[in-house]
């Protein structure tokens, strides 16, 4: 019998992880702030908790993937949440997007309990957490990381310890978003270009995607917005989140990196016109706007 893990976030991610770590045999306890989230999941063999700490007491590794930093200091640190409920033995996995000094003050509240931490942020959208293809990325001690393995495993295709202090996959992780962020816009530039141009935009992708232009994000995204499908992968309002994450490492390292802050004022604005909510390829948005013209088939 597999041992008992726990989840929480039932959301665009957290909820396809659970089904994958469900079908491999583990038993799953979930919780969610919205709580018709985690009942969806009961018809998968999911285990139902209403409190963070409930999930702690009934399971020895506890995972998390969660919108932002804030979200996770509440379920680590709030009214029943994991502090007061965790103890020698049991691993807290944040697979959140988090920013890592935020990261690193929880893996130390941890250690206070006896419990450990990694920090294990994940690249390749629903698709890639549906499928079990997850890129993940980790920081921690290498003991915990080798205790943990064959769960993510069953998550992720490729798996990294980047670096044996919590926090390391936080900035793995964010470093992966400053090039998806410039993927997308390039992308969403080159497709306007090329409409504006009066390009068969299929032949155009196509040409791109045998080249030095091609990426994931071309290949993932490319036939959604030449079909105006902007439905969630990734929000535009999370890749702000991070972004704006970035921001702030930047202070702190004490360095400059021109093209990571035209990116955030990118995803900025296209905030403020209200698309915060589509995928993020919808940045494309912004620059059909400016050339009056719509990158479609």
């Amino acid at each position: 019998m597999q041992e008992t893990l726990g989840f929480l976030g039932m959301g665009v991610m957290g909820a396809p992880m659970t089904r994958n770590l469900l079908k491999a045999g583990y038993p799953v306890v979930v919780y969610n702030r919205t709580a018709a989230k985690a009942q969806a999941l009961s018809a998968d063999g999911a285990q139902i908790a209403d409190t963070p700490a409930e999930v702690c007491r009934r399971a020895g590794v506890v995972l998390a993937c969660l919108f932002d930093g804030a979200a996770v200091e509440a379920v680590v640190t709030g009214p029943q949440g994991l502090l007061e409920a965790i103890g020698p033995g049991q691993v807290f996995i944040d697979m959140t997007t988090n920013s890592p000094p935020v990261s690193r003050r929880l893996a130390a509240l941890l250690a206070d309990k006896g419990a450990d931490m990694l920090d294990a942020p994940v690249s390749g959208g629903d698709v890639g957490a549906i499928a079990g293809t997850l890129s993940i990325m980790i920081g921690g001690k290498p003991r915990v990381f080798q205790r943990c393995r064959p769960i993510l495993e069953k998550l992720g295709r490729r798996i990294t310890l980047i670096g044996e202090e919590v926090g390391a996959g936080g900035f793995a992780k964010l470093a992966n978003q400053i090039m998806v962020a410039a993927h997308l816009a390039a992308m969403g530039e080159a497709l306007v270009f090329g409409a504006k141009a009066g390009l068969d935009l299929d032949k155009l992708v196509d040409a791109l995607s045998g080249g030095m232009a091609n990426s994931a994000v071309l290949e993932g995204k490319a036939d959604k917005l030449l079909r105006g499908d902007f439905s969630l992968g990734a929000e535009v309002n999370v890749h702000l989140k991070d972004l704006t994450y970035i921001r702030g490492a930047m202070d702190a390292l004490g360095i400059s990196l021109p093209l990571s802050e035209l990116l955030r004022e990118l995803f900025q604005q296209a905030v403020h016109a209200g698309l915060g909510r589509e995928d993020h390829s919808a940045i494309v948005r912004l620059f059909e706007r400016s050339a009056g013209v719509e990158a479609r088939r």
